[in-house]
């Protein structure tokens, strides 16, 4: 099969979607008022919330969302087949996606700013919220420790993508300060930015000079290294170790000095990098290798952990928090919420689509898809390879050398990556504070407090557990459980929502539907590992650092959807306009 097909329906999914169904929510569900003073307005502090135009508020929330998640989960997920891992981000992206990143957006502009943590207080109870903020905070905790592990694997991989991600630094702070205190325009200064990252990509591709590696630096593989970890071991603390530093300045600086420029940019990397594999893939129509159902994977069955494999690129409970946790703050014009948030995940949709057909046409043929493919383990080990080799692949339709686009492929991949740790770190903080204020523990509140316990846990969590693949896998360990709790947070997201449209007296079937799928797949995978998989104590550290999260918040999730159904099933109604 033509690989192109999937690429034409696909779009033309997200057309429809964008075009018809996100316009028919806005107008008659969500209705939103182009009057409304948002809380960027309303609040404005020049540090958190800022007015922003909706095309750069676009690249801070599309670039906070779309992480490497995005990419390695449908990479993942290839080993039932395509077929499955198409129809689920296609459909997911168009109902389920946009409609709980656009509505999170809405509901949190429609109530000062807040987290969809907070906001559990005043539509469900003060229980519920303290049990979601620990949900939010656990999974914050993961996706700091798993990107961290994903950005210094990465850059010991790909050195030639070193350069380029340090050089993107100092640009978007110039560029912050040319904005906001020169009042220059954006769009010009941030391609000449990704111009000159790009230009470094290739020179360090070529220059071995120019190449970051720091494995290098301890004598090669078989050195002993820093506190006998070895080379390899040795280089990923030193980055690890630098990438927490590097958050904790960044999530404490105002959005306007470095996120906002940052994620901007990034944004152009996602359109030049979507475009350069969507080109390639017209010019070169590589016939699709991987089955579409793949009839060998029998260990571990697609239904329902398809669901929680691909998370980002159908719906994720982290872009909730995104959403009301950065971008409402940020949202100039309640109309713009449309614009950023569904077409926020249709982005992300598109960037899922495309890692899919770059890892369905890599393999010459389907014998080696098969041969890499050959469990649900090898999957989770070589899907990102898998992409990054196709993407590059799919990049030589444009006459991009391979080892270039490889280079490119790995520089987009630690953006995203990055930006949603930059993003996971601040939202960290501003839960540990809200923590601080629920508790009374006024040291809590403090910006630096905050982020310091931030970056400590976050720490501890990556190097100090030895994982099995030895030093630095420890924040791996966790990653079976971050599809689940992810979609579980969608769910409750989802719920949120149902339930404040229910008291407005308006049409909540649109948002209900989802909310019920979602939590019909991940509670059932999420008991299915906690009983049968991780149950085991006693087998190794592993299992029972996932049954003991992931029995905590099966715990919350359940209690939370206990108390919202006794909320849901009272008849009172608010206001047609809240702003509490």
């Amino acid at each position: 099969m033509n690989s192109i097909w999937l690429a034409i329906i696909g779009m033309l999914m997200f057309t429809f979607g964008y075009k018809y169904y996100s316009k028919f929510v806005a107008e008659k569900i969500y209705k939103l008022d182009p009057n409304y003073v948002t809380p960027a307005h309303k609040y404005n502090d020049g540090v958190d919330f800022v007015p922003t135009n909706k095309f750069v508020l676009w690249g801070h929330h599309f670039s906070s969302v779309a992480g490497a998640s995005p990419i390695v989960g449908p990479a993942i997920a290839l080993y039932w087949g395509w077929l499955p891992a198409f129809l689920w981000v296609i459909f997911g992206t168009v109902f389920a996606a946009g409609i709980h990143d656009f509505g999170t957006l809405v509901l949190s502009a429609r109530h000062k700013g807040q987290s969809v943590g907070s906001i559990t207080s005043t539509i469900i109870g003060k229980r519920a919220k303290v049990m979601f903020l620990f949900i939010i905070l656990i999974l914050m905790l993961m996706v700091n420790a798993v990107f961290a592990w994903v950005i210094s694997n990465l850059f010991i991989k790909f050195p030639a993508s070193v350069l380029p991600i340090f050089i993107e630094i100092p640009l978007a702070v110039w560029i912050g300060y040319a904005v906001y205190k020169r009042k220059k325009e954006m769009l010009i200064p941030s391609i000449i930015a990704l111009v000159i990252m790009y230009g470094s990509a290739i020179l360090s591709s070529k220059i071995p000079a120019l190449q970051i590696d720091v494995v290098k630096y301890f004598g090669g593989a078989e050195a002993a290294g820093l506190f006998g970890l070895g080379a390899v071991g040795s280089a990923f603390l030193v980055w690890i170790i630098i990438l927490m530093v590097y958050c904790y300045i960044s999530s404490v600086l105002p959005v306007w000095k470095l996120l906002q420029p940052r994620d901007y940019i990034n944004s152009h990397q996602l359109v030049v990098g979507l475009l350069m594999l969507y080109l390639g893939l017209v010019f070169l129509q590589p016939k699709i290798t991987a089955p579409a159902v793949n009839a060998a994977a029998g260990d571990v069955p697609w239904f329902p952990l398809l669901f929680i494999t691909i998370a980002c690129g159908a719906i994720s409970g982290f872009h909730g928090l995104v959403s009301s946790g950065t971008t409402s703050k940020q949202l100039d014009k309640e109309t713009d919420a449309r614009f950023v948030g569904y077409a926020g995940a249709v982005g992300e949709g598109t960037l899922a689509l495309i890692a899919i057909i770059a890892v369905s046409t890599v393999f010459a043929t389907q014998g080696d898809f098969l041969a890499t493919y050959n469990s649900f383990a090898a999957a989770g080990a070589g899907g990102l390879g898998a992409f990054i080799g196709g993407a590059a692949q799919l990049a030589t339709g444009i006459w991009i050398p391979a080892d270039i686009a490889a280079t490119i492929v790995a520089v987009i991949i630690v953006s995203f990556a990055a930006t949603s740790l930059d993003t996971s770190f601040r939202l960290m903080r501003y839960i540990i504070s809200e923590l601080g204020v629920e508790y009374k523990i006024p040291s809590l509140e403090k910006k630096h407090v905050a982020t310091s316990i931030a970056a400590v846990s976050s720490t501890a969590l990556v190097i100090l557990p030895q994982g099995p693949n030895g030093f630095g896998s420890g924040g791996y360990l966790l990653w079976p459980l971050f599809g689940t709790s992810n979609q579980l947070l969608a769910g409750i997201s989802l719920l949120l929502i149902t339930i404040w449209l229910k008291r407005l007296g308006r049409n909540y079937i649109v948002t209900l539907v989802p909310m019920l799928f979602v939590f019909f797949m991940t509670l059932w995978a999420m008991i299915q590992q906690v009983v049968f998989t991780w149950s085991g104590m006693g087998d190794n550290d592993a299992n029972m650092l996932l049954f003991i999260f992931g029995s905590l918040i099966l715990g919350f999730t359940l209690w939370i959807l206990l108390e919202a159904l006794a909320t849901f099933r009272k008849k009172t109604v608010e206001p047609l306009t809240t702003d509490m």
